[in-house]
């Protein structure tokens, strides 16, 4: 999927979000529990429910491959039915891989070609040949880990390397990458101060935000400080969206959350005239 056509469904749907799928069957409700694939039946039903409501979803790979082979499937079956029924909502792989020459070339086929993800999480922390494999998938993106909203982030993340803080380094050093106009970019929510500074660096690019909702995190101050002329934005929300009940409502209740999200996203969209 294109940028341009990102847009056009944001503008289209007057919305930004996105909906970790993020499937933990302790959560899930227990009638699901006697299926043969309770996880593809959990998320096939919150997709059926929210997908007008959103332009993203994202698979958190961990919550798949816990289950070995089993998870995989229903990892594959999950993303063929969003690619299937729904080819215009933007796919993201939370992977978050990085490694180094055919390793991360390796991982680029799996995610993006494979399974045919429209992208793809990506840690930076080994340079330039971990993350360009990623790139080089004509209207695939790899979205960097840039300042994520987790405790341990102040261990390195914000420390200050050669006069500026490192998340701000390493923003612009990948934009010297090869096919670095594929890069979107990791911010968390929680830390919605630091987004008017990394908009100086990076004005157009899009973020991927986690952290609203079940974290704290505030959607009118990311849009604040986050939002560019084209919303740029993609604020995700997995928790307080699928677990919004643990009974056969389940999603019911999670059209109702993520309507309340797509509400709000509308409403700012609209003040911004957008």
């Amino acid at each position: 999927m294109t940028t341009t056509q990102l847009i056009e469904q944001i503008q289209h749907k007057k919305s930004f979000l996105c909906i970790g799928l993020d499937v933990d069957l302790n959560k899930i409700p227990r009638h699901l529990l006697t299926t043969e694939d309770p996880i593809f039946e959990f998320n096939k039903a919150i997709i059926d429910a929210t997908h007008d409501l959103c332009v993203s979803y994202k698979p958190n790979m961990a919550f798949y491959e816990a289950h070995g082979l089993k998870g995989w499937q229903s990892l594959r079956k999950t993303i063929d039915y969003i690619n299937e029924r729904h080819p215009e909502i933007f796919t993201i792989a939370d992977a978050k891989r990085g490694d180094i020459g055919n390793t991360s070339a390796m991982y680029a086929k799996a995610f993006l070609e494979d399974l045919n993800f429209d992208s793809v999480t990506v840690a930076p922390y080994m340079g330039k040949d971990s993350v360009e494999p990623f790139l080089t998938f004509e209207n695939k993106h790899a979205i960097m880990l840039a300042l994520t909203s987790n405790e341990g982030a102040f261990d390195f993340q914000t420390q200050q390397t050669e006069g500026e803080e490192l998340y701000k380094k390493v923003i612009r050093t990948s934009k010297t990458w090869q096919n670095s106009h594929r890069l979107m970019y990791v911010v968390g929510a929680t830390k919605a101060e630091y987004f008017a500074e990394i908009r100086k660096i990076i004005p157009k690019s899009f973020l991927l935000v986690p952290g609203v909702g079940a974290q704290g995190g505030s959607l009118s101050e990311v849009c604040q400080y986050g939002m560019n002329d084209e919303v740029g934005l993609l604020v995700n929300s997995s928790r307080g969206i699928i677990y919004a009940s643990g009974e056969s409502d389940f999603a019911e209740k999670a059209r109702e959350e993520a309507l309340k999200l797509q509400q709000e996203m509308r409403d700012i969209m609209h003040l911004a005239s957008i």
